[in-house]
């Protein structure tokens, strides 16, 4: 399989002199062409840092980060922002709260110059499941499942052949994350898009990701299929504590997670 996400020795740090704090440390990894490829690790291991710099949102990075063969610059493009889009935790937070869904879903297409603005967005609202009436609606007015799929819907209606996405699920009620998780599912599925997701919870990797780096630190300590995760077979220490620690929970549990 042929690579759509290309990561190579990225590095990022923050800050100068006696400041300097370095949070991503000789990163790599590789992602194919529809591939659902997860990041997990505990909080502050790097794993969002990584997701904005490729969406370009950090652009101060030390490395090679390659989308479809082509080397990203350290600046936004209009090309890139076509090819790449991102969904973030919040989907409140993502969302102008004075612009109506119609609004929000059609900026990204008046900037990039699209006409049949109307069908696409009464098309891109269908797949997300939700009725054309949304459009008059503000995010306040929608339930976090609604928001989060208008963010989807807005992060798609360019048709992006690659989607980041920063815990998609970890703001939403339980009951509304399977929801979600089977509908990115399913636009994956129908336009063979590549997936780069974000989680701590190893349920969500197991049920989307055909393979996942393991991050702690700023560094990736194993890279492994999901099969290979779910059956025991990772190598790395701190990879057996997370897959032990999300199918029990005890105090002998959860001191081993803070001795790593």
């Amino acid at each position: 399989m042929s690579s759509m996400i290309e990561v190579s020795q990225l590095n990022l740090t923050f800050g100068e002199g006696a400041k300097t704090n370095q949070v991503l440390f000789d990163v790599n990894f590789n992602v194919g062409h529809g591939e659902i490829f997860g990041l997990v690790g505990e909080s502050g291991s790097g794993k969002t840092t990584v997701l904005k710099c490729l969406a370009g949102l950090f652009t101060h990075w030390q490395g090679k980060l390659v989308i479809d063969g082509t080397e990203l610059e350290h600046k936004i493009s209009r090309e890139r922002c076509r090819m790449v889009q991102m969904v973030f935790q919040d989907p409140y937070g993502s969302l102008h709260p004075r612009h109506t869904i119609g609004d929000i879903l059609e900026e990204p297409l008046q900037i990039h110059g699209f006409t049949d603005r109307d069908r696409r967005i009464n098309m891109m609202l269908d797949k997300v499941g939700l009725n054309r009436a949304f459009r008059s609606r503000y995010p306040h007015q929608l339930s976090g499942g609604q928001r989060q799929r208008v963010a989807i819907a807005r992060a798609l209606i360019l048709e992006p052949e690659v989607l980041l996405l920063d815990e998609p699920t970890s703001a939403l009620d339980v009951s509304v994350q399977a929801e979600i998780l089977n509908l990115l599912s399913d636009l994956q599925q129908e336009s063979k898009l590549t997936y780069l997701m974000v989680t701590h919870d190893l349920g969500v990797i197991a049920h989307l990701c055909h393979r996942v780096g393991v991050m702690q630190h700023g560094k990736i300590l194993e890279s492994l299929s999901t099969d290979n995760l779910i059956s025991g077979a990772a190598q790395n220490p701190y990879t057996q504590m997370l897959v032990n620690a999300s199918r029990q929970y005890s105090r002998e549990m959860a001191s081993q997670v803070a001795q790593f």
